[in-house]
């Protein structure tokens, strides 16, 4: 099988001009078949507030009412997709940006609400596999924003660690995946206050049980669930890194 890589990067590395720099330069070093998957949270807000609009936030999840979804639609689909596309195209990478809803890639329902509503927020349901190997084919490159859509018309914000998550499970039938999420740490840390306390590799019963001592918490939680879950669907590789070391040999290696 061909190798497709698939590298997710947060928000903050996307939205410093330096930072963005290097991973440009990184990624366009990459051989071979890739997907980006982005974040853009820190620029969301920053407009939200300029336009006099209140950010909530639950968990770290962003809560997302009529407003904020045209915050968002604008910041992640717009502002921060295109300016990565641009700069990609200046490397010579033929970058296609794109959300869930370009070329029905990647369906999903609005959230159901139990303790909280997170308003117009995705839990994806299908990821086009067929349309995105079409393209991965054709020598492009999708840098995919993290909205999705429902079907019926309405986008929805989706957290970009799921889309990049479902993204690799479904085109592990295509191509041999490694996938990279990629965030301001070394990797999984055991202890969150020394940078080099990295965890070299883990398993899920590793997980579970660093999870119950409060080793791993917070927002690495849901990261390593998706890590997992993506393990168990056929993903060969999944390694979670800085985001200046997206070549894979470095960080975290998420092992069943």
């Amino acid at each position: 099988m061909e190798k497709l890589t698939i590298i997710k990067v947060g928000g903050k590395i996307v939205e410093d001009d330096a930072s963005l720099a290097q991973l440009i330069n990184d990624f366009a070093a990459i051989e071979g078949r890739k997907i980006l998957v982005h974040g853009g949270g820190r620029s969301a807000t920053k407009l939200a507030s300029e336009l006099g609009i209140e950010t909530q936030m639950v968990n770290g999840r962003r809560i997302t009412d009529s407003d904020m979804l045209r915050v968002v639609t604008m910041v992640y689909g717009g502002l921060v997709n295109k300016n990565i596309v641009a700069k990609l195209q200046a490397c010579g990478v033929n970058a296609l940006g794109m959300t869930g809803a370009d070329m029905d890639i990647m369906r999903s329902h609005k959230r159901e609400v139990k303790d909280v509503d997170y308003g117009f927020v995705g839990d994806v349901d299908a990821c086009n596999d067929d349309m995105l190997s079409r393209l991965i084919e054709n020598g492009v490159v999708p840098v995919i924003a993290p909205l999705t859509h429902d079907g019926r018309g309405c986008l929805l914000n989706t957290n970009a660690d799921t889309m990049a998550g479902e993204t690799a499970k479904a085109l592990a039938t295509h191509y041999d995946v490694t996938l990279i999420y990629c965030f301001e740490k070394k990797g999984v840390l055991r202890n969150a206050d020394d940078d080099d306390s990295v965890i070299p590799s883990i398993n899920e019963a590793e997980f579970h049980r660093l999870t119950e001592e409060g080793v791993i918490q917070g927002g690495m939680i849901p990261k390593l669930e998706n890590a997992f879950q993506a393990i168990h669907a056929g993903v060969k590789r999944v390694i979670i890194t800085l985001a200046t070391a997206i070549d894979g040999k470095q960080g975290t290696v998420i092992t069943e």
